[in-house]
């Protein structure tokens, strides 16, 4: 099980750019935190999730 922004998924063994292409979240517009450490968005391809990784997907808001 994987904690993705404080809920439980079954998505262990995929890469977390596998996982992002099933979400809404605009890739250019996120910044993903795996275990308390910044995934850099060239990794994103390379970071295979494991079970009870912690992932924190946080996306900008622009506006003023």
């Amino acid at each position: 099980m994987v904690i993705v922004n404080g809920e439980g998924r079954s998505i262990a063994g995929i890469a977390l750019s596998e996982y992002l292409e099933t979400t809404d979240y605009d890739p250019g517009r996120i910044a993903v935190e795996r275990n308390g450490e910044i995934v850099p968005r060239k990794d994103y391809g390379s970071v295979i999730l494991k079970d009870e990784d912690r992932i924190e997907i946080v996306g900008f808001v622009g506006g003023g």
